[in-house]
Formats: C-alpha cells, sequence, structure tokens
C-alpha cells in the first residue's frame, strides 16, 4: 500500500485472471475435495499474501468450513 495519498493516487491496479470452476462446493469438507482450480486458487491467495489460509468458506452455514491449517501451531 502506498505510503502517502499522492503515491496512492499514481498507484495502478494489478488484475490477475485465473481459472475458474462451475462445480458446488458447498459439500466439500476437506480442501482435497474442492475442484482443482478452487485449491489452485487458494494456494495463490497463500502465495501472494505470503500468509497460510486456515479456514476456507464454502457456504452460508457455519459447518460450511474447510479447516486447512491449525490455528494453534
Amino acid at each position: 500500500m502506498p505510503m502517502t495519498q499522492t503515491q496512492f493516487h499514481h498507484a495502478k491496479p494489478i488484475y490477475e485472471y485465473l481459472p475458474g470452476w462451475k462445480e458446488d462446493i458447498s459439500e466439500a469438507r476437506k480442501f482435497e475435495e474442492l475442484p482443482i482450480n478452487a485449491q489452485k486458487y487458494v494456494e495463490y491467495l497463500e502465495k501472494i499474501s505470503g500468509a497460510p489460509m486456515s479456514a476456507i468458506g464454502v457456504g452460508q452455514h457455519r459447518d460450511a468450513t474447510i479447516s486447512r491449517r491449525d490455528l494453534i501451531n
């Protein structure tokens, strides 16, 4: 993120296009159950953010979450 407002106004967004998926992921409860492009998307986000993803929401219900990594470790 630019440090000053002037730098911010001169910043240009970088658009990245990734392959999507059409499969329903709402029943997935393990990372391996996600479509391969969804797995690659999560891995890409981890790479560009420099942070591991610990949970992935796959639906609107409370249990519609994939635990990717243990938060305690």
